[in-house]
Protein backbone atom coordinates (compact mmCIF):
# COMPACT_ATOMS: atom_id res chain seq x y z
CA UNK A 1 0.00 0.00 0.00
CA UNK A 2 1.15 3.23 -1.17
CA UNK A 3 2.20 5.70 1.84
CA UNK A 4 -1.25 8.60 2.95
CA UNK A 5 -2.99 6.29 0.37
CA UNK A 6 -6.66 7.62 -0.02
CA UNK A 7 -9.81 5.85 1.47
CA UNK A 8 -13.25 4.41 0.04
CA UNK A 9 -15.73 6.91 0.47
CA UNK A 10 -17.50 7.27 3.87
CA UNK A 11 -21.04 5.81 4.31
CA UNK A 12 -23.15 6.64 6.92
CA UNK A 13 -26.26 8.75 7.76
CA UNK A 14 -26.89 10.93 10.89
CA UNK A 15 -30.18 10.63 12.61
CA UNK A 16 -31.46 13.98 13.92
CA UNK A 17 -34.43 12.59 15.91
CA UNK A 18 -31.90 10.36 17.66
CA UNK A 19 -31.13 10.52 21.14
CA UNK A 20 -27.90 10.02 20.66
CA UNK A 21 -25.61 13.10 19.83
CA UNK A 22 -24.34 14.05 16.02
CA UNK A 23 -21.00 13.66 17.62
CA UNK A 24 -21.83 10.17 18.71
CA UNK A 25 -23.19 9.17 15.52
CA UNK A 26 -20.50 10.50 13.56
CA UNK A 27 -17.47 9.07 15.74
CA UNK A 28 -19.01 5.47 15.79
CA UNK A 29 -19.82 5.25 11.66
CA UNK A 30 -16.38 6.56 11.45
CA UNK A 31 -15.06 3.99 13.55
CA UNK A 32 -16.79 1.52 12.16
CA UNK A 33 -15.37 2.50 8.78
CA UNK A 34 -11.95 2.69 10.06
CA UNK A 35 -12.09 -0.70 11.69
CA UNK A 36 -13.86 -2.56 8.84
CA UNK A 37 -13.60 -1.12 5.26
CA UNK A 38 -9.83 0.78 5.62
CA UNK A 39 -6.48 -0.90 6.21
CA UNK A 40 -4.23 1.13 8.13
CA UNK A 41 -2.26 3.93 6.69
CA UNK A 42 -5.53 5.10 4.91
CA UNK A 43 -6.28 8.76 4.72
CA UNK A 44 -9.85 10.26 5.59
CA UNK A 45 -11.43 12.62 3.46
CA UNK A 46 -10.80 16.70 4.63
CA UNK A 47 -12.72 17.76 7.48
CA UNK A 48 -14.57 19.77 5.26
CA UNK A 49 -15.91 17.28 3.09
CA UNK A 50 -16.90 15.15 5.80
CA UNK A 51 -18.81 17.77 7.72
CA UNK A 52 -20.97 18.44 4.34
CA UNK A 53 -21.47 14.80 4.14
CA UNK A 54 -22.78 14.54 7.72
CA UNK A 55 -24.66 18.08 7.00
CA UNK A 56 -22.81 19.14 10.29
CA UNK A 57 -20.64 21.96 12.00
CA UNK A 58 -17.07 21.16 10.97
CA UNK A 59 -16.72 21.88 15.29
CA UNK A 60 -19.42 18.73 16.01
CA UNK A 61 -17.14 16.62 12.99
CA UNK A 62 -13.47 17.84 14.44
CA UNK A 63 -14.91 16.49 17.88
CA UNK A 64 -15.79 13.06 16.73
CA UNK A 65 -12.56 12.45 15.55
CA UNK A 66 -11.01 13.79 18.76
CA UNK A 67 -12.65 10.99 20.06
CA UNK A 68 -11.18 8.35 17.91
CA UNK A 69 -7.66 10.21 17.81
CA UNK A 70 -7.81 9.41 21.68
CA UNK A 71 -9.00 6.10 21.34
CA UNK A 72 -6.07 5.54 18.65
CA UNK A 73 -8.13 4.30 15.95
CA UNK A 74 -7.10 7.75 14.14
CA UNK A 75 -4.04 9.67 13.62
CA UNK A 76 -3.13 12.97 12.67
CA UNK A 77 -0.28 13.96 10.86
CA UNK A 78 0.16 17.91 11.00
CA UNK A 79 -0.21 19.49 7.62
CA UNK A 80 -1.25 16.25 6.20
CA UNK A 81 -4.17 14.97 7.12
CA UNK A 82 -5.85 12.10 9.24
CA UNK A 83 -5.51 8.65 8.59
CA UNK A 84 -6.85 5.40 9.73
CA UNK A 85 -3.88 4.32 12.11
CA UNK A 86 -1.95 1.22 12.63
CA UNK A 87 -3.21 -1.31 15.65
CA UNK A 88 -0.65 -1.25 18.54
CA UNK A 89 0.76 -4.48 20.44
CA UNK A 90 0.94 -4.77 24.09
CA UNK A 91 4.72 -4.92 24.22
CA UNK A 92 4.96 -7.31 27.46
CA UNK A 93 8.27 -7.64 28.73
CA UNK A 94 9.28 -11.37 28.87
CA UNK A 95 12.13 -13.61 27.89
CA UNK A 96 10.77 -15.21 25.23
CA UNK A 97 12.28 -14.73 21.48
CA UNK A 98 10.93 -12.21 19.41
CA UNK A 99 9.29 -15.07 16.88
CA UNK A 100 7.91 -17.20 20.09
CA UNK A 101 5.95 -13.57 21.14
CA UNK A 102 5.05 -12.82 17.62
CA UNK A 103 3.10 -16.82 17.11
CA UNK A 104 1.45 -16.21 20.46
CA UNK A 105 -0.14 -13.22 19.22
CA UNK A 106 -1.29 -15.22 15.83
CA UNK A 107 0.89 -13.06 13.50
CA UNK A 108 3.74 -14.73 11.66
CA UNK A 109 7.02 -13.58 12.32
CA UNK A 110 9.85 -12.96 9.48
CA UNK A 111 13.47 -11.51 9.87
CA UNK A 112 15.91 -9.81 7.27
CA UNK A 113 19.66 -10.90 8.88
CA UNK A 114 21.60 -7.52 8.58
CA UNK A 115 24.60 -9.23 10.03
CA UNK A 116 25.55 -12.48 11.73
CA UNK A 117 29.23 -12.80 12.02
CA UNK A 118 32.24 -12.40 14.41
CA UNK A 119 33.94 -9.39 16.12
CA UNK A 120 35.96 -8.38 19.30
CA UNK A 121 34.81 -6.31 21.66
CA UNK A 122 34.27 -2.62 21.49
CA UNK A 123 35.17 -0.77 24.82
CA UNK A 124 31.87 -0.21 24.81
CA UNK A 125 30.49 -3.67 24.39
CA UNK A 126 33.26 -5.03 27.34
CA UNK A 127 31.59 -2.77 29.54
CA UNK A 128 28.46 -3.85 28.98
CA UNK A 129 29.02 -7.33 28.58
CA UNK A 130 31.74 -7.23 31.40
CA UNK A 131 34.27 -9.05 29.61
CA UNK A 132 37.59 -7.79 28.08
CA UNK A 133 38.18 -5.54 25.18
CA UNK A 134 39.11 -7.90 21.80
CA UNK A 135 37.39 -10.81 22.99
CA UNK A 136 35.78 -12.26 20.11
CA UNK A 137 31.31 -12.08 20.09
CA UNK A 138 28.66 -12.55 17.74
CA UNK A 139 26.89 -9.81 16.36
CA UNK A 140 23.53 -10.63 15.25
CA UNK A 141 21.55 -7.88 13.90
CA UNK A 142 17.90 -8.62 12.37
CA UNK A 143 15.32 -6.30 10.80
CA UNK A 144 12.04 -8.03 12.39
CA UNK A 145 8.54 -8.32 11.03
CA UNK A 146 5.08 -9.41 11.74
CA UNK A 147 2.66 -10.34 8.58
CA UNK A 148 5.11 -8.56 6.25
CA UNK A 149 5.25 -5.53 8.00
CA UNK A 150 8.50 -3.84 9.67
CA UNK A 151 8.18 -3.88 13.41
CA UNK A 152 11.51 -3.44 14.75
CA UNK A 153 15.32 -3.80 14.52
CA UNK A 154 17.25 -5.63 17.16
CA UNK A 155 20.84 -6.73 17.50
CA UNK A 156 22.36 -9.07 19.94
CA UNK A 157 25.92 -9.95 21.58
CA UNK A 158 26.59 -13.18 23.04
CA UNK A 159 30.18 -14.19 24.12
CA UNK A 160 31.87 -16.68 21.82
CA UNK A 161 33.09 -18.35 24.23
CA UNK A 162 29.43 -19.68 24.96
CA UNK A 163 28.16 -20.62 21.78
CA UNK A 164 31.42 -22.20 19.62
CA UNK A 165 30.49 -23.30 16.47
CA UNK A 166 27.45 -20.99 16.37
CA UNK A 167 28.19 -19.20 12.83
CA UNK A 168 28.68 -23.05 11.27
CA UNK A 169 24.79 -23.25 10.83
CA UNK A 170 22.66 -20.51 9.32
CA UNK A 171 21.20 -17.68 11.11
CA UNK A 172 18.23 -19.30 13.65
CA UNK A 173 15.02 -18.03 13.13
CA UNK A 174 13.99 -18.28 17.29
CA UNK A 175 17.45 -16.92 19.04
CA UNK A 176 16.35 -18.23 22.53
CA UNK A 177 15.20 -21.36 21.05
CA UNK A 178 18.33 -22.34 19.29
CA UNK A 179 20.85 -20.83 22.24
CA UNK A 180 18.32 -23.55 24.36
CA UNK A 181 18.60 -26.72 21.84
CA UNK A 182 22.62 -26.05 20.47
CA UNK A 183 23.92 -25.63 23.42
CA UNK A 184 21.38 -26.02 26.43
CA UNK A 185 21.51 -22.47 27.59
CA UNK A 186 17.83 -21.27 28.68
CA UNK A 187 17.59 -17.91 29.98
CA UNK A 188 16.74 -17.45 33.54
CA UNK A 189 16.21 -13.81 34.21
CA UNK A 190 17.11 -10.42 33.00
CA UNK A 191 17.38 -6.59 33.05
CA UNK A 192 15.45 -3.94 30.79
CA UNK A 193 16.71 -0.70 30.49
CA UNK A 194 13.51 1.15 28.67
CA UNK A 195 14.22 5.16 26.55
CA UNK A 196 13.01 6.68 24.01
CA UNK A 197 15.28 7.70 20.94
CA UNK A 198 15.04 9.06 17.28
CA UNK A 199 15.39 7.58 14.10
CA UNK A 200 18.45 7.37 12.58
CA UNK A 201 18.87 7.70 8.12
CA UNK A 202 19.56 4.29 8.82
CA UNK A 203 17.05 3.07 11.05
CA UNK A 204 14.50 5.25 9.05
CA UNK A 205 15.23 3.20 5.56
CA UNK A 206 15.19 -0.01 7.51
CA UNK A 207 11.74 0.47 10.04
CA UNK A 208 9.92 2.64 6.73
CA UNK A 209 9.73 5.80 8.79
CA UNK A 210 11.04 8.72 8.54
CA UNK A 211 14.07 10.56 9.98
CA UNK A 212 13.48 11.17 13.60
CA UNK A 213 10.66 9.37 14.13
CA UNK A 214 10.20 8.75 17.34
CA UNK A 215 11.52 5.01 18.46
CA UNK A 216 11.11 3.24 21.94
CA UNK A 217 14.77 1.62 22.20
CA UNK A 218 15.11 -1.45 25.13
CA UNK A 219 18.57 -2.46 26.31
CA UNK A 220 18.79 -5.96 27.66
CA UNK A 221 20.83 -8.34 29.71
CA UNK A 222 19.80 -12.01 30.17
CA UNK A 223 22.00 -14.55 31.99
CA UNK A 224 21.95 -17.29 33.07
CA UNK A 225 22.63 -17.99 36.54
CA UNK A 226 24.95 -15.37 37.06
CA UNK A 227 26.29 -15.38 33.44
CA UNK A 228 25.32 -13.23 30.70
CA UNK A 229 24.64 -14.89 27.60
CA UNK A 230 22.87 -11.76 25.67
CA UNK A 231 23.13 -8.35 25.25
CA UNK A 232 20.84 -6.77 23.18
CA UNK A 233 19.38 -3.74 21.86
CA UNK A 234 16.02 -3.34 19.92
CA UNK A 235 14.29 -0.67 18.52
CA UNK A 236 10.74 -0.48 18.11
CA UNK A 237 8.70 1.73 16.13
CA UNK A 238 6.24 3.58 18.83
CA UNK A 239 3.06 3.44 16.25
CA UNK A 240 3.15 -0.37 16.58
CA UNK A 241 4.07 -0.89 20.16
CA UNK A 242 2.57 0.35 23.64
CA UNK A 243 4.46 -0.56 26.56
CA UNK A 244 2.53 -2.57 29.27
CA UNK A 245 3.47 -3.40 32.66
CA UNK A 246 1.87 -4.99 35.38
CA UNK A 247 2.42 -3.86 38.92
CA UNK A 248 2.00 -5.49 42.30
CA UNK A 249 2.40 -4.29 45.99
CA UNK A 250 4.89 -6.85 47.40
CA UNK A 251 3.21 -9.24 49.73
CA UNK A 252 -0.27 -9.08 47.93
CA UNK A 253 -1.75 -11.59 45.48
CA UNK A 254 -0.90 -11.50 41.68
CA UNK A 255 -2.18 -8.83 39.74
CA UNK A 256 -4.57 -10.50 37.47
CA UNK A 257 -2.69 -9.55 33.62
CA UNK A 258 0.19 -12.36 34.90
CA UNK A 259 -1.37 -14.70 32.70
CA UNK A 260 -0.37 -14.88 29.08
CA UNK A 261 -3.10 -13.34 26.88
Amino acid sequence: MKPYAPQPKVHGLIDGDSPVSKYRQIREILRTHATTVCQPGYRLPPERELAEEFGVARKTLRQAIDSLVEDQVLKRVVGVGTFVAHPKLDLQIRLNSYSEEMIRRGMVPDAHVLRFEESPATSSLSRHMEIDEGEPVIRFSRLLLADGKPMSLDENFMPSALVPGFLNDPPPISLYQSLNERYGLVLEWGEDQIESTAATSEHAGLLKVEVGFPLLRITRYAFVGEVLVDYSISLYRSDRYKLFVPLQRQGTRSPRYSTVR
